[in-house]
């Protein structure tokens, strides 16, 4: 799909926590259309456009919704926050994105998102579940306190709901007792160092991972270790910070920690 710019109406803005906020949006039906994973720019002036994930599959309906985190020491920040609030209507430029989910494909899912990062993991959630209810997923979400796992009660009853689906949160200040529930795993750490310790092969899966580039490249460092197929991997990361090897060699990896 071509980005197309346009222009869409703000439906609701809904805080989910004192730092995240959830944003609904409507269009034209053909105009919002997306692929599971992709990201939207936002206009804010003439010269500035902000990019966000999609946090919604394309579902014929002509809305789609955005998570965004609002930084307070951020001008531009409280000026999107502002603006969501008053406006009636947005100037948007969508769709974008290569790390765009497969919805016919059989393999397992590997999600490993940060932060807000979990929201172009809940489109390609819901995708996968739309298309293919028994696919295996495995969404790992980490975050600094659980108070910022905004969309922890969803995603529990995707669980209670899809027995393949299972959820790992990451936390570096752990969790409490009473988290843990049949497919609900709390890990307390940083989210690179959890998966060393936890996964012993994803040669299988399809991994997506949604976070910074220093957390990303974290991961796939890991992962590289546990049997990584190299194009099996996507994140947005790799096309706007790339690096070359995009996933590390075993031996390549020997000879950095023996150096």
């Amino acid at each position: 799909m071509t980005a197309k710019t346009l222009t869409c109406q703000v439906i609701e803005v809904e805080d989910l926590t004192p730092d995240v906020f959830r944003v609904l949006l409507e269009g034209r039906n053909e105009a919002m259309a997306h692929a599971a994973g992709q990201y939207l720019e936002m206009r804010l002036d003439d010269d500035i456009w902000v990019p966000f994930s999609i946090a919604s599959r394309h579902a014929d309906n002509g809305r789609l919704e955005l998570h965004i985190q609002h930084w307070p020491e951020r001008s531009n920040s409280a000026q999107l926050r502002r603006m969501l609030v008053v406006a009636e209507h947005l100037t948007l430029r969508l769709p974008s994105g290569d790390c765009v989910l497969d919805p016919v494909g059989e393999r397992p899912l590997l999600l490993i998102a940060a932060g807000t990062g979990f929201a172009q993991m809940k489109a390609i959630i819901e995708e996968a579940l739309h298309w293919s209810p028994e696919r295996p997923i495995a969404l790992w979400w980490a975050a600094r306190e659980r108070r910022d796992l905004y969309a922890e009660t969803m995603v529990r009853e995707w669980v209670q709901a899809f027995p393949n689906l299972s959820f790992h949160a990451v936390c570096e200040v752990g969790f409490e007792e009473g988290f843990v529930e049949p497919r609900v795993e709390g890990h307390h750490g940083r989210v690179d160092s959890v998966l060393a310790t936890q996964l012993s092969d994803v040669s299988a899966a399809d991994v997506y991972i949604s976070g910074s580039p220093g957390m990303v490249y974290a991961c796939v460092d890991v992962l590289a270790s546990v049997g990584l197929e190299p194009s099996r991997v996507f994140s947005d990361v790799f096309a706007y910070a790339p690096r070359d090897p995009l996933v590390p060699t075993i031996g390549s990896m020997v000879r950095e920690e023996s150096s």
